[in-house]
């Protein structure tokens, strides 16, 4: 059993967009209140990657369980990690997995909620809750990009609170963008799937939109986070160097111009995905970049 395929069906390159939300919320918290404490960070960090890919993990055994995966074609942003129909590990070993994985990420905020009380305990509630019902309750009913979008924003929230005990509108802001941009890689991989996610009863938003209508709602997910972006620097939530994530645009233009077009073809759109996940990526790598750019700017510069 090798470490690949661990990797393969923890979805190591999803795990990013944790990594990024924590990231954020610790750039916002830093920037506030010029001060981090690394080992809070370091606990944050390790517990949220754990809650997604237990998250991730469960994913996988359960749209094995339902003939989901077996059912799609697998590309390298959709279709499953194809690791349970190729027989590559037991789903009773993958299943099991994804509980430790939950147990480990909760014993991490269990840890906070003991340090910072019931603004902790209600985040960690609704993670627990939502990732272990999310591939058998939340998806069927359409809100799979809203608890996406939610669980991004809770983590921003989450780690800033840990570090300042305090909650504030960047905080939130910076949250929403957090959130639609990891909504948005789902949303954009649900188009491959939406044949053999219909047929096993699973409602994506682009099932319930339909592809040529979901395509051009598309363009909602780029608007938001630039409108958050660019209205939290003019009302003074986010400092002038947040601008430096407007530089990802080529990416959602890119992809934004081929959508349409490609929905029913499955080569064209990779692409569109490919640049999705990179406007995603990117945008939110610049977003925290300029947090501490303006932290350098104010202090050193």
């Amino acid at each position: 059993m090798s470490l690949s395929v661990w990797f393969r069906v923890i979805r190591v390159k999803f795990l990013l967009a944790s990594v990024i939300a924590v990231s954020l919320g610790l750039a916002v918290s830093y920037w506030k209140a010029q001060n981090i404490d690394l080992t809070s960070a370091v606990i944050t960090m390790g517990g949220v990657v754990a809650l997604h890919a237990s998250v991730d993990l469960l994913n996988d055994y359960w749209d094995y369980k339902r003939g989901i995966d077996t059912a799609t074609k697998r590309t390298k942003f959709s279709g499953g990690t194809g690791v349970l129909p190729e027989g590559l590990l037991k789903p009773s070993i993958v299943y099991r997995a994804g509980i430790l994985f939950l147990v480990l990420g909760s014993l991490a905020g269990v840890y906070f909620v003991a340090l910072y009380g019931w603004i902790i305990a209600a985040i960690l509630g609704f993670a627990i809750i939502s990732i272990y019902f999310y591939s058998t309750r939340i998806v069927d009913s359409g809100l799979g990009e809203i608890f996406v979008a939610i669980k991004g924003c809770m983590i921003v929230l989450g780690t800033s609170y840990i570090q300042t005990q305090f909650i504030t509108a960047t905080d939130i802001a910076a949250g929403i963008i957090a959130g639609t941009l990891s909504s948005f890689v789902l949303y954009i991989t649900s188009f491959p799937d939406h044949d053999a996610d219909k047929q096993k009863g699973r409602r994506t938003l682009v099932i319930v939109l339909g592809k040529a209508s979901a395509s051009k709602v598309f363009w909602a997910f780029p608007a938001v986070t630039y409108g958050f972006v660019i209205g939290g620097i003019a009302s003074g939530l986010f400092p002038v160097f947040c601008l430096l994530s407007l530089a990802s645009s080529f990416f959602a233009l890119d992809a934004g111009r081929k959508i349409t077009a490609s929905i029913n073809d499955e080569k064209e759109f990779l692409s569109v995905m490919k640049s999705t996940l990179l406007f995603s990526r990117i945008t939110g790598a610049l977003f925290v970049a300029g947090f501490l750019v303006s932290f350098v700017a104010d202090n050193y510069g």
